[in-house]
């Protein structure tokens, strides 16, 4: 089953901050919004992974 998340992302004094609204504490900041996407990418795909373990 694909699950939909949102990504908000925002530029904020030269820097690009982002993070996922669904899950708390998935949240990243990158030098451009093309390297905050992929970051984002990764660290929910970890996070996901991480409560699948979780019994």
């Amino acid at each position: 089953m694909n699950q939909t998340y949102t990504a908000v992302v925002k530029e904020s004094s030269g820097w690009w901050i982002g993070w996922i609204e669904e899950l708390p504490g998935v949240n990243c900041q990158e030098a451009t919004r093309e390297e905050l996407l992929d970051t984002l990418g990764v660290t929910l795909r970890e996070a996901l992974e991480l409560n699948s373990r979780t019994p």
